[in-house]
């Protein structure tokens, strides 16, 4: 069987979350790190309890420790009173026994352990009683490797998204990322053969792990086809009548499994951007498969360089989205991302709200722009002059260029 490690170099790379979390566990603060499968998170605090004396580690992918726990949550707190006092204790896989929580609480509030928690379903740990603890756990989302952890960053017009390159040195390009995507153990494979075997192993584990255990069973077959159908939609609002045809289930159905989608933390929701925010509530909301490879493998896409020149523009607009999304979170900033669209027509990829303002981005893939191509973004800055006074084009250019006072085109790589 094909492991999601198979022919790795095993490089390790420094990321973003890096000093915030190596800072919390060094001040016992306790942890909840959310991201989904194979992005890291293991790796990441591992690599910080190097220089950690007194830790323990519960890894819930071992069945025996998987089992004893969730007979007994009770045991891990007489394990933990039996051993060296105030531990900093790693629960890896957390939502596959949520009811540790309650005794984690306990620990917590006694003053007794510190944790660092990780997981890959928030679905899961809130479906089944299990509390995120608020106010107890410092919250963090690992995403895969952003741009500026694989030292692509040559500048930064946006300021709001400003970010500096980390020190890793990675053999692997960005359009290399438009077909398989950012996990680390993607960048970290010898061949593209292994990238393709990897993402498919991806694949059925999501579908196998994930799915199974959220009692999905009997509805396997169907949300198999809906996976598929999901990824070709990636980065649209989806129609879920036509899917619901499509997919061969209700459209309550598929509005489930987009749900299970999102808080399994596969896609990333993206909402309308609107002044009435009852409006907005009302509008489609768009949503981007997590990572590009793991979209184009559950697609069935060829996973070839033919997929760069049959859908150059989708993704590059889903490389530009995700990587905005994955910047915000880096910078621990509380800016919502959104699109914007008109009734006739007209529209704008990225809206980022920061809240104090708007910052209206349009994606475009081609090398040369000009002023007639993006007239949603014209529109939009008409339509908001108080809330946006730039906008963006983010394109394949080699250098910035000002199309008119007020939007300027930017590299990809110089946002």
């Amino acid at each position: 069987m094909y492991t999601l490690s198979m022919h790795s170099k095993k490089k390790l790379y420094i990321r973003n979350l890096q000093t915030s979390l190596n800072a919390a566990v060094h001040k016992k603060q306790s942890v909840l790190m959310l991201g989904p499968r194979q992005v890291g998170k293991t790796t990441l605090v591992k690599s910080i309890l190097e220089s950690v004396n007194n830790f323990t580690t519960y890894s819930l992918q071992i069945p025996e420790i998987r089992l004893g726990l969730e007979k007994d949550p009770s045991l891990l707190i007489r394990q933990l009173k039996a051993g060296k006092p105030h531990p900093i204790v790693f629960i890896d896989e957390a939502q596959k026994v949520p009811e540790l929580f309650d005794a984690i609480q306990y620990l917590i509030d006694e003053k007794l352990a510190a944790f660092i928690v990780t997981g890959s379903s928030a679905r899961k740990l809130k479906r089944k009683g299990g509390n995120l603890l608020p106010g107890r756990l410092k919250s963090f989302h690992l995403d895969p490797l952003a741009w500026n952890e694989l030292g692509w960053i040559r500048g930064a017009n946006i300021k709001e998204l400003s970010i500096a390159n980390l020190p890793n040195h990675a053999e692997y390009s960005f359009e290399k990322s438009l077909i398989f995507g950012t996990l680390p153990g993607i960048v970290n494979q010898n061949t593209d053969s292994d990238r393709k075997d990897f993402l498919k192993a991806y694949s059925e584990i999501y579908l196998e792990e994930e799915i199974r255990a959220e009692a999905l069973s009997r509805k396997i077959g169907a949300f198999s086809r809906f996976l598929e159908l999901a990824a070709q939609e990636s980065g649209t609002a989806p129609n879920f009548a036509k899917l619901s045809m499509e997919a061969g289930v209700s459209a309550p159905a598929i509005k489930e499994f987009y749900n299970l989608l999102e808080e399994t933390l596969v896609a990333e929701r993206v909402d309308a951007y609107l002044k009435n925010a009852r409006k907005r509530i009302l509008r489609s909301a768009r949503y981007y498969m997590f990572d590009l490879g793991v979209r184009n493998s559950l697609a069935r896409l060829p996973m070839t360089e033919e997929l760069i020149n049959s859908q150059k523009g989708v993704l590059f607009e889903h490389a530009v989205m995700l990587e905005t999304i994955r910047r915000i979170r880096a910078l621990g900033k509380d800016y919502k991302v959104c699109y914007w669209r008109t009734a006739s027509g007209l529209e704008v990829d990225c809206v980022i709200d920061t809240g104090s303002g708007v910052i209206p981005v349009e994606i475009k893939s081609s090398a040369h722009v000009r002023l007639a191509d993006v007239p949603g973004l014209v529109a939009f800055l008409q339509e908001y002059p108080k809330q946006a006074q730039q906008g963006f084009v983010v394109a394949q250019t080699d250098r910035p260029e000002r199309l008119s006072d007020n939007i300027t085109v930017l590299p990809w790589h110089s946002i």
